[in-house]
């Protein structure tokens, strides 16, 4: 069912962009760029993608797409990564195309597709310094977004970034003190562009902050359970993140910033399709509606937010009520810091395995079609 409203929008997916909030794809595959379906996504309200190396491991393994590119006899002579690249590049220029119109039309806030650095460089600044780099030459698009990691090891790599142009996704955050060194970083990283007498206005950012992982781990805790903050805690440490995001932006400094051109970094909430079949299939979206954020959605919440999705501010809501959430987890006795710890490098472990299967499924795949081909 959708909703028609005075201004033209006729779904939910469309709705959100009254209340600040850009929806963007977490998928890619050659396909859903082939086939126009991703051109129909954007006339129906899609601002931009992400990608990851599990989305890109799925999608080589999982389809003969790629097949033009692995027969190539050039492609022989690559290794798996190299030709994982190859794949990928030519992937995200091709989505990055499709977005230019949005990118163009809404002056460069959306229309960006993310790449990601290889996990293993996740502890290594200079190493992500010099890959982000590369890739941002190599895809040659201004609606890139390079994907750093938001580690100790990726932040000052993140802020050298964009003091130099790139555009950054920081992805991986979970906790409210991760997410502010992040904002610090981009804050600084402009300034040291500005002093440069660089342009500020061709520079974005997000920040992709977890939510779906941290109920998932936390609802498993007897102690959360007596509690009563099952289900509780994702949305009230997005909340009071986006909180403080807004009053940092209400700051002298960020003026004198956006008075030459910058836009701010919006958060992106990221992990938000409902991994508990108990809770609201598009809860990670409903809860999390505010201006100056977006959304990354998987395929399947995409369409359930567009087929029974319900918009509202809701990130205004509550939040006396999302701090309070907060503080009863020290009073049950749980680590925030140690839940967040965890998580981030649970992803770093996920996110290594799938880029080593994304390589192992790049490397069988070239050597099926090499036998095949003799």
């Amino acid at each position: 069912m959708t909703t028609e409203t005075n201004n033209g929008a006729t779904n939910p997916l469309q709705i959100l962009a009254q209340y600040g909030q850009s929806v963007w794809l977490d998928f890619i595959r050659r396909d859903l760029i082939t086939s126009g379906e991703l051109k129909h996504l954007i006339e129906g309200g899609l601002r931009g993608m992400t990608s990851n190396p599990s989305i890109f491991e799925k999608a080589i393994a999982g389809s003969s797409d790629y097949k033009d590119i692995l027969e190539d006899p050039a492609s022989r002579e690559l290794d798996a990564k190299a030709l994982y690249e190859k794949i990928a590049i030519r992937d995200i220029q091709d989505a990055a195309d499709r977005l230019a119109s949005v990118y163009q039309a809404t002056e460069r806030l959306d229309g960006y597709v993310s790449l990601e650095v290889s996990p293993a460089l996740a502890r290594d600044t200079a190493g992500t310094l010099e890959e982000a780099r590369r890739l941002w030459k190599a895809v040659n698009r201004p609606n890139l977004m390079v994907k750093v990691p938001g580690t100790v090891e990726g932040v000052p790599a993140f802020q050298q970034l964009i003091s130099e142009g790139i555009n950054i996704n920081v992805t991986l955050l979970f906790a409210q003190s991760a997410y502010y060194d992040v904002l610090e970083a981009y804050l600084a990283g402009l300034e040291a562009r500005a002093g440069q007498g660089g342009d500020l206005s061709h520079v974005a950012s997000v920040a992709s902050f977890f939510v779906s992982r941290i109920d998932t781990l936390i609802d498993g805790m007897a102690a959360a359970k007596s509690a009563g903050l099952a289900g509780k805690v994702a949305i009230a440490n997005a909340k009071v993140t986006y909180e403080r995001s807004n009053q940092i932006y209400g700051e002298a400094r960020w003026a004198a910033l956006a008075s030459k051109g910058a836009q701010k970094q919006r958060l992106l909430w990221a992990s938000t399709s409902t991994k508990n079949p108990a809770y609201r299939d598009v809860i990670y979206v409903e809860e999390l509606i505010g201006a100056d954020t977006v959304n990354t959605m998987p395929p399947a919440t995409l369409e359930a937010f567009r087929d029974h999705g319900k918009v509202r501010n809701s990130l205004a809501e509550d939040v006396p009520a999302a701090h309070a959430v907060m503080e009863s987890l020290e009073k049950a006795g749980i680590s925030m810091k140690a839940v967040t710890d965890k998580l981030l490098e649970d992803g770093l472990k996920q996110f290594q395995t799938a880029f080593d299967g994304l390589l192992e499924a790049t490397g069988k795949a070239s050597e099926k079609v090499g036998a095949g081909a003799d």
